[in-house]
């Protein structure tokens, strides 16, 4: 039986941040894969392989980190539970305006990056809502359990939505000081997290020297809107690395830099923890 989810706690919560990685899932069930008109290296490639591994020992720094199992080819779980496809989905209705799931990209996808389709023809929607039941509420209902109790007991929360990028979509991007960027942090332009949490965050990557980009081109998906509420002291910053600093995309393979990527990350993500000492200090005043 294939677990719903990959939750590590640490001996003591010490600090507000929460972290996740929602699409970092590979248990591919065998009924889906012999269903797929794409192969085993193929079917990976929207999956943010590894991610949940280049953050390491979160739980010494007093952090909860909550990893997805499901793969995102299988189930979207930075997707709205209503963003399915009609196109893959029998007895959906089409959603208006919305340009992922027109894109094949909904909770439930029709394709991976490149636009590969996935599978011919479509599946039930007792189908679509049972992979839901399986993974994607388990998973939503105890990231946002995690940051309830994080509020609670610090008066605020942030959450590191951890997520990779594929080399070529920042091939084109700009970070400050015109280099091209190895990590870009989302915050929706303000609506998910203040400037100070946003600050704080871009310090600790920039310290283990990493270009660091804001926003464009990803601000953020659905876990930063249905989490982020900076006025009401509940943060989120979306974190995307660059795949080829850490792997090689075409064998998805971790390549020779990982440990020291890894490291730095890791690193990163204890100067965040850190940090949020003095702003914890200030939502108790």
């Amino acid at each position: 039986m294939v677990k719903k989810y990959d939750l590590r706690l640490p001996a003591k919560v010490t600090n507000p941040v929460v972290f996740s990685s929602a699409h970092s899932g590979c248990a591919y069930p065998q009924a889906f894969l012999d269903n797929s008109l794409l192969d085993d290296l193929l079917i990976r490639s929207s999956e943010d392989a590894f991610v949940d591994a280049l953050y390491k020992d979160l739980v010494d720094f007093g952090s909860p980190q909550l990893c997805a199992t499901a793969p995102r080819a299988y189930v979207d779980l930075n997707r709205g539970p209503d963003e399915m496809d009609p196109a893959i989905i029998e007895g959906s209705k089409r959603a208006s305006n919305n340009p992922r799931v027109a894109a094949g990209l909904g909770v439930i996808p029709r394709v991976v990056s490149e636009g590969r389709a996935i599978q011919c023809g479509k599946i039930t929607r007792e189908a679509a809502e049972a992979r839901l039941d399986e993974f994607y509420h388990p998973f939503h209902d105890l990231l946002g359990e995690l940051l309830t109790q994080a509020k609670r007991r610090f008066g605020m929360a942030l959450l590191i939505d951890c997520h990779s990028m594929p080399n070529d979509a920042v091939q084109n991007a700009i970070a400050p000081g015109g280099a091209r960027p190895d990590i870009i942090l989302g915050n929706r332009f303000g609506a998910s997290a203040s400037v100070q949490v946003f600050d704080l965050v871009e310090a600790a990557f920039k310290a283990q020297g990493f270009v660091v980009g804001r926003n464009t081109p990803f601000a953020g998906g659905y876990i930063t809107k249905k989490y982020g509420a900076p006025s009401r002291n509940r943060h989120v910053v979306q974190v995307e690395i660059n795949r080829a600093l850490y792997m090689d995309e075409a064998s998805v393979t971790k390549n020779q830099h990982f440990d020291d990527i890894s490291k730095r990350l890791t690193a990163a993500s204890k100067l965040i923890c850190d940090g949020m000492q003095p702003l914890v200090q200030l939502a108790a005043e």
